[in-house]
């Protein structure tokens, strides 16, 4: 497998997991959050990732998101599946899974809990794509999993075939340019961390797994789609008015911060499942303030074509 042989490039929003009162999860809930985005005409979909709340999960519940999303996505976009697991077997036993139910790809994640010596973050992630033919995309976001994922684990890994993808979420977009002295075009790099986007896209980002663009798709594809023509003067226009949403997604509590801005816009619930509780006071007050000035001042939006 090659990255000429997979389709992953533009905006795949991190889809959340909507839950009823109870904490069990909503799956009709979470078909129309999916399928509204795509009607949206995102490029491709992201579930059981951070924002989807992939540790709270159980490998049951996983697969009955991932079976949701493959009919709401209806064949019109691929269908990612965040592996986020405590060992490489259970996160191969997963992988494998997910393939049953008709995953397009995987999103593995280093091993969580444990802070691996990147030799052993670089075995992972082989151990991981020889157990399956899906076509993988590396993740790396040291702030939260506190594993990083240097360029020199990925030249470890060039080797592996179907390691065709990767996503950075460390907000160093040096990173994009070092791999690609090193290993030209052998992966298709994505942008993880919303508020570097346009500096990601600059430096040779195909794709975008976006947080806030669960609540403001139209607009999460727009600033890429200038970003990747290099209309860079409307992109900043836009990106200016978008930051203070797109800072939500770089925090701890950005699962609680983009599921709010969900509810706000009317697009989901912002109900979390424990150990992450609703944003009270004035951390509430802040975020409910920086929706409702950017829904004041939203602009229009330049034709890219969606």
């Amino acid at each position: 497998m090659s990255r000429k042989a997979i389709q992953w490039s533009g905006v795949f929003p991190a889809v959340t997991t909507q839950f009823k009162a109870d904490f069990s999860v909503d799956l009709q809930a979470t078909h129309n959050v999916m399928r509204n985005l795509v009607d949206d005409g995102v490029s491709g979909l992201v579930v059981c990732g951070t924002v989807g709340e992939n540790t709270s999960l159980s490998t049951a519940e996983k697969l009955s998101v991932i079976e949701v999303a493959k009919d709401a996505a209806g064949g019109r976009v691929p269908v990612i599946a965040g592996i986020a697991e405590f060992t490489t077997e259970f996160a191969r036993n997963t992988v494998r899974e997910a393939a049953k139910v008709g995953v397009d790809g995987v999103m593995v994640m280093p091993a969580l809990v444990y802070s691996a010596k990147p030799h052993e973050t670089a075995a992972h992630f082989r151990a991981v794509a020889s157990g399956t033919d899906l076509p993988v995309m590396v993740y790396n976001n040291p702030p939260i999993y506190k594993n990083d994922v240097t360029p020199e684990v990925l030249i470890a890994l060039q080797d592996c075939e179907n390691i065709v993808c990767f996503k950075d979420s460390s907000g160093d977009t040096r990173r994009f340019i070092d791999l690609r002295n090193a290993v030209g075009d052998r992966f298709v790099l994505f942008a993880g961390l919303d508020d570097v986007v346009l500096e990601s896209v600059a430096v040779g980002a195909e794709g975008w797994v976006s947080g806030m663009s669960v609540a403001f798709p139209k607009e999460g594809a727009t600033l890429f789609r200038l970003a990747k023509e290099k209309r860079f003067e409307e992109a900043l226009a836009l990106y200016h008015w978008f930051m203070p949403l797109l800072h939500l997604d770089a925090r701890p509590d950005l699962v609680q911060c983009i599921k709010l801005c969900e509810e706000l816009v009317g697009r989901g619930s912002a109900l979390t499942r424990p150990p992450r509780l609703a944003l009270q006071g004035a951390t509430l007050a802040e975020v409910k303030a920086i929706v409702a000035k950017a829904l004041a001042t939203r602009p229009r939006l330049p034709d890219v074509v969606l």
